[in-house]
């Protein structure tokens, strides 16, 4: 016998609560998570729909007091069974409970979110109407105001209210009088906030013939019903957005909807825009620093078909389209398509679930893709397009390495070596844009020598060691540890220590070098104000400014045609993040800065600064070859066990005590080699930090090649947990592929 969680109602914030019932015997074959069901509710057993969300085969109350379920809904095709079959996926392939994977996927309603307006219409016909207003201007003193409301209303059906009191200035009280007397209504309806009121001409850009063959190919499999995800592989500049819409004007046209997510709050206003100027009203969007109204409103116009497109970040992917045609994912190696709260999802493995469900086509672009997606192309699994050249024909930027060692050889100890600052002035003679760009990415705890480049390494992971207050470097995979050194191993230089360096910094030495520069910095202190990414965008496109200083956020996606001369000050600090994916990371933030110079007229140069210029990730990125790069870093994740080559599922186990933390995890750890002793178990050991806000955090990590096994553990310990009676005071949660060190 199996029992079913059944909810109601998933359209307000009482998200949580379930009602259980009995599966009959004939239904079992038919009841699956996310199916509509018809069920007996209440005392007088009314029939009413919900939805399956659990399904177990041990009741949690007295079966005699359970109920069956009558009957599955055949014909139902809503989308909200489509989102609860999502949630139920990212339950059991993250690691969660139903309710949190219910609420990532739903969005709750909050009653006081919503917006209402006042609209006025006439309660009488047009003719009494011109006999009212004939009456009313008989009278010596009568109201002008309502003159003009009746005036109005002789012409349109519909006057909002405040158009009414501000352009007409209709005195609130002369349209009160003329509701009292039944010449017009007065009423509430709903309206939806529209984050972007932007008033845009139809734009239609003709492809180029590589970029016309790669959307030809993909609209023949769409019109033959054959639903695939695509990788497309494109240099920077080569115009893949331009192949996105020219599909997504294809999915349109034949009446479906498209989802296109965007990796970073920066892009959303160039990339919105575009998508504006080709699809005006049909185009909405979401962000983080939107209201929750806003956010709501959004979701509510996609359901009723009042929009086709939603672009937005990794939660967009839960877009309620009833008939989505195409999930689109820019920049898909972005680190930011994995969540960092429980459900930890990947956007990328849960687009793919969800086109699935839909019947959509899935398109991934990148100009330096993931791993995993590259990986599964190379596989047959996603189907490779590449863009091998520009879209307007310019040439790929020429590219410079500088050494730092040598400029410190030379007294130079400034973030600006002698060749950069040259071609910092000519542009500026020139009247030409310059980006400098920080790689602040790995910058806090590794312990490099600037004499040599040498970086500090844990002798068994081949990560950075991470320098802790204490005086000591840790592995924060294996927990192997050792004293902090002031000589360098390799060379013996003195000139060994943690890296420091910051942008506001980097703007102070510009404007010494260059005093009469026009300098704009974007980091997270400048772009705080809801507007503030697109304020400073805004302002270097309309050449407001000559240099534009900034971390990552400047380096992706942006396409200013007058920037020649790209400068990357510190390249190779993410090699040193205490992580396995720091060479690809370095790649694909060097190949982009490299990629934002020289896309307009003028032939672009960028000057990469590093202390390592021999590393394959600096090397292949200067020469714009992501497949050299591939096969180096494919290889050594193959030797070490590293995804995609193998899996990981972290676990981490916190509580407020250091010693029931401690204890938990070596409980679990040792839960799992019961269960699956050919598993690599690495820990338990300390997080990457430790204690937080005074709790203390230990993780184990578990690799093998088979996802499902580490599901099989995760499903074990989750089991476990609900049974154990000992340290209930501690947290367990999963991450699988951890994007970042626990």
């Amino acid at each position: 016998m199996k029992y079913a969680d059944i909810i109601i109602d998933i359209s307000h914030e009482r998200l949580d609560k379930t009602f259980e019932y009995i599966v009959p015997d004939e239904l079992e074959n038919q009841v699956a998570e996310g199916v509509q069901v018809v069920i007996p509710f209440g005392q007088g057993n009314r029939a009413i729909t919900g939805y399956v969300v659990g399904l177990h085969d041990k009741p949690e109350f007295d079966v005699a007091k359970l109920k069956p379920i009558a009957r599955v809904m055949r014909d139902s095709i809503a989308i909200e069974s489509q989102l609860i079959s999502l949630a139920a996926f990212l339950k059991r392939n993250y690691g969660s409970t139903m309710n949190q994977a219910l609420k990532t996927v739903i969005p709750i309603k909050k009653k006081e979110n919503e917006k209402l307006k006042k609209e006025i219409s006439l309660n009488i016909s047009l003719e009494q109407a011109k006999i009212e207003l004939t009456e009313l201007l008989t009278k010596k003193n009568h109201a002008v105001g309502k003159e003009r409301l009746l005036k109005e209303l002789l012409d349109v059906d519909v006057l909002d209210w405040e158009l009414a009191t501000k352009k007409l200035q209709v005195p609130s009280g002369n349209i009160r009088d003329l509701e009292k007397k039944g010449i017009i209504r007065v009423e509430s309806v709903r309206t939806f906030r529209n984050p972007h009121m932007h008033k845009s001409e139809s734009k239609h850009i003709v492809l180029n013939d590589e970029q016309e063959a790669a959307a030809e190919r993909i609209k023949a499999d769409i019109d033959t019903g054959r639903r695939k995800t695509y990788l497309i592989h494109g240099v920077t500049g080569s115009g893949k957005t331009e192949v996105y819409m020219d599909v997504m004007e294809h999915v349109i046209n034949m009446g479906q909807q498209v989802i296109v997510l965007i990796p970073e709050i920066a892009l959303t206003y160039q990339t919105v825009m575009r998508f504006y100027s080709r699809f005006g009203d049909r185009v909405s969007i979401l962000n983080s620093r939107m209201s929750p109204g806003e956010r709501f409103d959004q979701f509510e116009r996609a359901k009723s078909g009042d929009i086709s497109i939603m672009v937005g970040p990794r939660s967009a992917l839960f877009t309620p389209f009833a008939n989505l045609g195409l999930i689109i994912i820019d920049e898909e190696h972005e680190p930011s398509y994995k969540s960092e709260v429980i459900p930890r999802y990947h956007a990328r493995e849960t687009a793919v679930y969800r086109a699935h469900l839909s019947g959509a086509t899935v398109i991934l672009g990148s100009a330096t893709p993931s791993l995993e997606a590259y990986s599964r192309a190379q596989s047959g699994e996603y189907e490779l397009i590449t863009l091998n050249n520009r879209a307007k024909g310019q040439d790929m930027a020429a590219v410079e390495i500088v050494d730092l060692r040598e400029e410190l050889k030379r007294g130079n100890r400034s973030m600006l070596s002698h060749r950069l600052l040259e071609l910092m002035a000519d542009r500026l003679n020139k009247k030409q844009q310059i980006m400098l760009f920080l790689n602040r990415r790995g910058l806090m705890g590794f312990v490099s020598c600037r004499a040599c480049g040498k970086v500090l390494k844990c002798p068994h992971c081949d990560v950075a060691l991470h320098l802790h207050k204490d005086g000591t470097m840790k592995c924060h995979y294996c927990g192997f540890t050792t004293r902090a050194t002031k000589i360098c191993p390799s060379c013996g230089s003195k000139y060994i220590g943690s890296f420091k360096a910051g942008t506001q910094r980097l703007e102070e030495m510009v404007k010494e070098a260059f005093p009469s520069a026009r300098v704009l910095r974007m980091d997270a202190d400048t772009t705080k104000g809801k507007d503030g990414h697109e304020e400073i965008l805004s302002a270097f496109a309309a050449h407001e400014a000559d240099v534009l200083i900034g971390t990552q956020m400047i380096v992706k996606g942006h396409d200013f045609a007058n920037v020649t001369l790209v400068g990357i000050v510190a390249a190779d600090i993410s090699l040193n993040e205490s992580d396995y994916h720091s060479g690809e990371r370095t790649f694909q933030l060097l190949t982009q800065a490299v990629g934002r110079a020289g896309r307009g007229s003028e032939p672009g140069v960028a000057i990469i600064q590093t202390y390592q210029p021999e590393n394959y990730a600096v090397v292949t990125s200067a020469a714009q070859d992501y497949n050299g790069f591939y096969e180096q870093e494919i290889a050594y994740r193959g030797l070490l066990g590293y995804p995609p080559c193998s899996h990981i599922l972290g676990i981490q186990v916190s509580s407020e005590s250091e010693r029931d933390a401690a204890s938990q995890a070596d409980i679990l750890a040792n839960l799992i080699r019961k269960v699956d002793p050919q598993v690599i178990i690495m820990g338990p050991q300390d997080a990457y930090i430790g204690k937080l806000k005074d709790v203390f955090r230990r993780v184990i990590y578990v690799k093998d090649q088979d996802y499902d096994r580490l599901v099989k553990i995760k499903d074990s310990i989750d089991s476990f947990l609900l049974e154990q009676k000992q340290y209930r005071n501690t947290t367990t949660w999963f991450d699988f592929d951890p994007i970042n060190t626990l």
